[in-house]
């Protein structure tokens, strides 16, 4: 069995040093992971404003310089929210910035997450999960290093080849 810590990117862990030094203490700790929540704001719809929010994925960048051994990911990144070629980039650079340790779980967004109405992301579900299909065949198909062209209803892509292509280690995980 593994243990993993998730730790919030909100309030007094918006602070990325912080949250790098608490994944080394995990690590020293023996725990195996070290996963982080995916928000762009998330406050309410009361009108009550989140705190101070850091960036999930510079946040891992700093955790895997500070880290050697512990597993590091996303608690479900919010694919539908980001370009699916941004994401495979990003993607490959935490893989082998890791050496391997990184993994992708993957979703649509909470629906309460302010982080898409509040800047003209799409909010139907029904939607979302279909552009999380899309881009979940993109993100294979660029991570492959082969050539790749994708044409969907939300994404195309002419043929381009992606390098570095990932290690064998990364993967993702839908939830």
């Amino acid at each position: 069995m593994h243990y993993g810590l998730v730790v919030s990117t909100l309030g007094k862990y918006s602070d990325v040093r912080e949250l790098a030094d608490l994944a080394h203490g995990a690590e020293e700790a023996g725990w195996n992971g070290f996963f982080l929540s995916d928000t762009m704001h998330f406050g309410s719809y009361s009108g009550t404003e989140a705190g101070m929010t850091s960036d999930p994925w510079i946040a891992l960048a700093a955790i895997a310089m500070r880290t050697k051994r512990i597993k590091i990911g996303l608690l479900v990144a919010a694919v539908p929210r980001r370009r699916p070629w941004k994401m495979a980039r990003e993607t490959v650079t935490l893989d082998h910035l890791s050496q391997g340790r990184f993994i992708l779980g993957v979703g649509i967004g909470a629906v309460y997450d302010r982080g898409f109405d509040a800047f003209g992301e799409e909010i139907d579900v029904k939607k979302r999960s279909r552009m999380l299909d899309e881009s979940l065949a993109i993100l294979q198909g660029l991570w492959s290093g082969k050539p790749f062209s994708y044409c969907g209803q939300y994404y195309q892509v002419q043929e381009i080849t992606f390098v570095p292509h990932r290690s064998r280690f990364l993967t993702f995980r839908s939830g």
